[in-house]
């Protein structure tokens, strides 16, 4: 069996729109959970999200490392921010060891202070709260949970008449991000078989270029593709694009 870089491109795509979707689905939960107008006590909030994302950390081989509600504002009893986010399993991790089952990320417990300080900035956030529209962030390395290559999901949560940091009371005020962390290592068992039945070599990269996964030995995760790469595919709903080899910066 062989495929086209397009379909590539589309089992590219169909990949992300899955989660994409169930981000909305998750977004739809928590709006309605918070738009209740009643005040939201964290362990209520955290109930709520773990209902939603760890069924599917428990999945048999997720695709999600990690999952949750990061709330802005006043939303959680006066705190600036909240973190309702999970772990999935993990093997051998460097910070957590290996785990059988998901966590919950404590912040007390580590060092994210000076990370969160300014979270507004942070790309993740950022991003969805000037666009209003779902964003991806990477490949990048977490240095703070996974120690490894992961892309980041993430969507705007809004709510009528809930004081956030991107409104005031009573408007459509965003009052967060629902969101996921997919490991490029998980990503590369979901999607590497149908990029070697390309014959030629392919790389997957963000829209800066920079490579996501590669059939390309010269092209590792992270690196920036080279600016006379092959023919560009865009992937359907997607920031990523296929390109075509050769793509390695020794191609000539």
């Amino acid at each position: 069996m062989s495929r086209t870089p397009t379909e590539v491109a589309d089992r590219v795509g169909s990949v992300f729109a899955e989660v994409f979707d169930r981000l909305a689905d998750w977004r739809t939960a928590i709006e309605a959970r918070l738009g209740t107008g009643r005040d939201i006590r964290p362990a209520d909030l955290d109930d709520a999200v773990a209902d939603l994302v760890l069924p599917r950390l428990e999945a048999d081989d997720p695709l999600l490392v990690g999952a949750g509600f990061i709330a802005d504002g006043e939303v959680v009893r006066g705190r600036d921010v909240h973190f309702a986010w999970w772990l999935g399993p993990l093997d051998d991790n460097p910070v957590l060891g290996s785990t059988d089952r998901p966590t919950r990320l404590d912040l007390s417990t580590r060092g994210y202070a000076e990370y969160l300080r300014d979270f507004r900035a942070l790309e993740w956030y950022r991003i969805p709260a000037t666009t209003r529209r779902a964003h991806v962030t990477g490949p990048y390395v977490d240095h703070l949970c996974t120690c490894d290559y992961i892309l980041t999901l993430t969507m705007p949560v809004h709510v009528a008449g809930l004081a956030g940091a991107a409104g005031a009371a009573g408007s459509d005020a965003m009052v967060g991000v629902v969101g996921a962390d997919i490991a490029v290592r998980r990503l590369e068992r979901a999607l590497l078989g149908a990029f070697l039945e390309v014959d030629a070599p392919l790389a997957l990269v963000n829209e800066h270029g920079r490579v996501v996964l590669s059939t390309d030995p010269a092209l590792q995760v992270g690196q920036l593709a080279p600016a006379a790469a092959g023919a560009s595919i865009g992937c359907p709903g997607t920031p990523f694009s296929v390109l075509v080899g050769p793509v390695g910066p020794g191609a000539s």
